[in-house]
């Protein structure tokens, strides 16, 4: 898999990566552990080690496997033979996506628009995000393969992650499957479970950097590389064991913890390995300078894609809401 990728070239690579998906599902390697299962931390190895080798790939092998613990966790066992899922979720500001019920065929139907919709070109069905009347979060599955639906392939300008082919999808009378209860999505215990699947992609790609790192290294004497060597160590170190704790707690626990004790646990594990990730990404360059940007093809699409996949996480934001659920802990969290 790896051999592949790196020897395709930067246009032909997203066709490659869209294939290679399919033949995962094929051959059904798509079945991991699900979270909670007992073997988190194994589904979250695989997820690492996929990252280590292609993160465009991974977005979209995690999306879909994502969309399958999704399902089964809704009770939704019925799918579609050999089909390949996105999960469509962002909600940015201008972009709405109206559902409404037509009674007298029982059906949920999609208007509107769906942004950051990574591997459209791809997938055959996809669960999307939804306000009701209420305004409360609704998650609904559609086939991709319906007219009333259409994609504007020319929004995305960055290098990084430019092989997941994300666009705007656009729809337009289409018929849709409501999956859960209203709430359903972000309030099962599921969604902070996925939210640290993706932080396991992140630690997968820095690891292969850091792992670039210390083979370059390995018959060099200069002291100035190896501090930042060893500061990678230190900062994926700490990340891999708050990443083993959490996949613990998590099979300790799969439905019954606190939703104070999982969302910290999980913005705790994204902001360590977000941290990590980018201070790899800082003491690779800072060591090597120029050569993994310019001489090796797979560091380099790391250094370009870990960048961008990286602000899916929400920065401040997460580390004031991770400061409030320290304040509202009523003890120190920190006693060892």
């Amino acid at each position: 898999m790896g051999e592949r990728i790196d020897q395709c070239s930067q246009e032909a690579l997203p066709l490659l990566v869209g294939d290679m998906l399919c033949e995962i599902v094929d051959k059904h390697l798509d079945l991991i552990p699900l979270p909670g299962s007992g073997a988190t931390l194994e589904r979250w190895r695989v997820l690492a080690a996929i990252a280590g080798r292609d993160l465009s790939l991974l977005k979209l092998y995690e999306a879909h496997t994502d969309a399958l613990a999704i399902l089964a966790e809704a009770g939704v066992t019925d799918l579609p033979p050999l089909s390949v899922w996105g999960v469509w979720c962002a909600e940015p500001p201008g972009a709405l996506l109206n559902a409404r019920h037509v009674a007298a065929e029982g059906a949920l139907v999609l208007d509107g628009e769906k942004r950051w919709c990574s591997g459209a070109m791809f997938v055959t069905h996809a669960l999307l995000s939804y306000r009701d009347e209420q305004g409360q979060a609704c998650l609904a599955a559609v086939d991709l393969g319906q007219e009333g639906i259409s994609m504007e392939d020319d929004g995305w300008k960055a290098v990084g992650m430019a092989a997941t082919r994300t666009t705007t999808v656009r729809l337009s009378g289409v018929r849709a499957t409501a999956i859960g209860v209203p709430g359903f999505y972000l309030e099962r215990p599921g969604f902070w479970h996925g939210a640290i699947g993706i932080a396991a992609g992140w630690y997968g790609a820095a690891a292969a950097l850091a792992e670039k790192l210390r083979q370059a290294l390995h018959n060099r004497k200069d002291p100035h590389a190896l501090a930042h060597l060893g500061e990678a160590d230190c900062r994926l170190s700490g990340a891999l064991n708050q990443l083993r704790e959490a996949a613990r707690f998590i099979d300790a626990n799969p439905v019954a913890a606190e939703a104070a004790t999982i969302c910290r646990l999980a913005l705790s594990a994204r902001l360590q390995v977000e941290a990590a990730s980018q201070a790899v990404l800082d003491h690779v360059g800072r060591a090597l300078g120029p050569a993994p940007y310019c001489l090796d093809r797979h560091s380099a699409r790391i250094l370009a894609d870990l960048p961008v996949f990286l602000r899916q996480s929400h920065a401040e934001r997460d580390l004031a809401q991770l400061g409030t659920l320290c304040i509202e802990s009523g003890e120190s969290p920190w006693k060892l």
